[in-house]
């Protein structure tokens, strides 16, 4: 399992959603409603506690913690930026 982060997706997270130098960024999962599947990815500034991945670009944590990993299940996780939107891709 390897955990991305585009230069596009740091843009993103820096001008449009005002993260700077030194913040930490938690990736977890949330319950997102009915349908086919019924979790997606949520944002959130919080520091670490058990993180099981993480990864540091212009000096930005952002990381996964252990009890949010079985939502990949071993499949490598890519954050980019489309039309100033965070996407998750997962392969």
């Amino acid at each position: 399992m390897n955990f991305n982060v585009t230069q596009p997706a740091i843009a993103c997270f820096t001008k449009e959603w005002g993260f700077n130098e030194g913040d930490q960024i938690r990736i977890f999962v949330r319950y997102s409603g009915g349908g086919e599947d019924a979790f997606a990815f949520g944002i959130m500034k919080a520091a670490p506690v058990y993180p099981a991945v993480s990864v540091q670009h212009q000096n930005i944590t952002f990381f996964i913690e252990a009890n949010d990993l079985w939502y990949l299940d071993g499949k490598d996780l890519t954050l980019d930026c489309q039309n100033e939107e965070i996407k998750f891709v997962l392969n």
